[in-house]
């Protein structure tokens, strides 16, 4: 077991927590109790740490890697391209910076659209490091990684009308707030507000993803924070204008 689990990166008590989690048995268990792991079980291992890396959690993992139709080869083929996505990303993102660094030092002239990609692609890729593990899990994959390049395809002038949306949702939840009621006019213009600004993120609307997100946002501390910073008791106000907002909708 400390063999592999030094070969992995990982610690022998990790494996022993896998082992006790129901996602990584030992192929055996010898007389003197050390676990024995087989390459069937180092294959699985390399998935598991996959699956690590994109940010799903163990349960997720589990759930995968013990289903009947679970494909190890279809697996790594869908991690080569998973991580392909990455590089490119990661390269848009490295390019960005040194062609910043040279037009900073006066070594070339960088056009403000190649200054915004860059911003995106970093606005991007805070979030990911910030919130990537907690909305993929709720979300999946395929509708964060659909975001993201909603965003990257906006144009400058789109991007802005979000920004501004964005703004005027803090305003009339504020606005909202004076009067301490979630249904009021402010309020539901606010919701309203935040519906179009999640679309332009996600490209399509559901009352039921809006209201979860809205609950999200009071379920995790960091988001929470992230409104509440404008004024305290903002993000519950926005769930609970959302929440009646949707409602409505259904």
């Amino acid at each position: 077991m400390q063999k592999l689990a030094s070969l992995a990166g990982i610690s022998a008590r990790t494996l022993r927590y896998y082992d006790e989690f129901g996602i990584l048995k030992p192929a055996r268990i010898n007389s003197s109790g050390y676990r024995i792991y087989g390459r069937p079980e180092v294959d699985l291992l390399q998935q598991i740490l996959f699956y690590r890396e994109l940010g799903l959690s163990l349960e997720n993992i589990k759930a995968i890697v013990t289903s009947p139709s679970f494909d190890g080869t279809k697996a790594l083929r869908e991690h080569h391209g998973m991580l392909l996505e990455k590089r490119k990303q990661l390269d848009l993102l490295i390019s960005n910076v040194e062609k910043t660094l040279a037009d900073k030092e006066g070594r070339i002239s960088m056009s403000d659209t190649e200054k915004f990609a860059g911003f995106k692609q970093k606005l991007i890729d805070d979030n990911e490091q910030a919130y990537g593990k907690e909305v993929r899990e709720k979300y999946g994959d395929e509708a964060v990684d659909r975001s993201n390049k909603q965003l990257l395809n906006m144009t400058e002038e789109q991007f802005k009308a979000v920004q501004q949306a964005e703004q005027e949702m803090f305003a009339a939840l504020e606005e909202g707030m004076k009067t301490g009621d979630p249904a009021g006019e402010p309020a539901q213009h606010a919701a309203d507000l935040h519906r179009q600004w999640l679309t332009s993120h996600w490209g399509n609307y559901s009352p039921e993803a809006h209201a979860g997100v809205a609950q999200m946002y009071v379920d995790d501390e960091r988001f929470t924070a992230y409104y509440d910073k404008h004024k305290p008791g903002l993000a519950m106000f926005l769930r609970d204008a959302v929440l009646i907002y949707t409602a409505k909708r259904n």
